[in-house]
């Protein structure tokens, strides 16, 4: 098969090939860009704080709910608890 110089040439660009294309797949998945001047640069989350408070607060009031859909008390603690969640 690799008899010939041409053969050989066209085997060595095709591995290099998708070698270039696994290792930019890679990148990609791990969230790595390379930037105008060839340095690899990880991607960021600019508001990763700001979602994970909002996450809390999300599941706060989600444990609030099933309390409440699973509790057994009146009426008037219900209420007590839905204009607390209106509140905040």
């Amino acid at each position: 098969m690799f008899n010939n110089p041409f053969s050989m040439v066209v085997a060595i660009v095709l591995i290099v090939s998708i070698a270039g294309v696994l290792r930019a797949r890679f990148k990609a998945q791990h969230g790595i860009y390379e930037d105008d001047k060839g340095r690899d640069v990880r991607v960021t989350d600019p508001n990763g704080a700001q979602s994970q408070a909002e996450i809390k607060q999300l599941k706060e009031r989600i444990a609030v709910l099933e309390r409440l859909i699973t509790d057994e008390h009146g009426s008037r603690e219900l209420d007590r608890e839905i204009a607390k969640l209106r509140d905040s």
